[in-house]
């Protein structure tokens, strides 16, 4: 069994190999992996709480009741309740409580804190069947519809890249704020600054 000193001593030799290496050239090539193509990342798709990255479009409330009827509402439900997929609307105030008999309802309308989370799932992985099958404008209707089922929007709503981002959700301060600013720098700091919000065209 090595002592706490030569266990000390493999550790130090081993730093100071790899800083010599690394002084020595240029980083080895290990023969796998190749380049993205252009466009090839464009399938890939994910919007920032703030809305930075949301795409241009826009939709009603009116336009995503029917876009939930066609493709949401044999999953989650003709009133949203849930069924084979989850509740999306309803559990206000029940993430929170000591009663037993009254367990937390985990909804859109509960517990998500933005509004941009809703568009950047729906786009990603909705419907169930057929992800990413959904246009832009669809995306943005349907979350309309759901906001408003939820009453956290107006009936008469219609979502876009501005005002998406905008959306005060419910539980937005019910989530405690990470203390480690080093580890999440600000947007001026970030690697995603270059990002900017889409041009609105409704």
């Amino acid at each position: 069994m090595p002592t706490t000193t030569e266990r000390a001593f493999v550790v130090a030799a081993a730093v100071l190999f790899c800083a010599a290496s690394r002084a020595a050239g240029p980083t080895p090539s290990y023969g796998f992996g190749a380049d993205p193509a252009p466009g090839e990342f464009d399938q890939f798709f994910a919007a920032m709480p703030d809305g930075r990255g949301l795409p241009a479009g826009s939709g009603s409330v009116e336009q995503g009741k029917v876009v939930y009827q066609e493709q949401c509402a044999a999953c989650h439900g003709a009133n949203l309740q849930g069924g084979l997929g989850d509740r999306l609307i309803g559990g206000r105030g029940t993430l929170a409580n000591s009663d037993p008999a009254k367990p937390p309802v985990k909804t859109i309308e509960s517990y998500w804190p933005y509004a941009t989370t809703i568009f950047d799932y729906v786009k990603r992985a909705m419907p169930f069947a057929a992800p990413g099958s959904l246009a832009d404008d669809q995306v943005y209707a349907v979350t309309a519809y759901i906001l408003a089922e939820a009453k956290i929007v107006p009936p008469d709503t219609v979502l876009n890249a501005a005002t998406l981002p905008a959306v005060k959700m419910p539980n937005r301060d019910g989530f405690i704020a990470d203390p480690r600013p080093d580890k999440f720098p600000p947007v001026a700091k970030s690697p995603h600054r270059s990002l900017s919000i889409a041009p609105v065209t409704n």
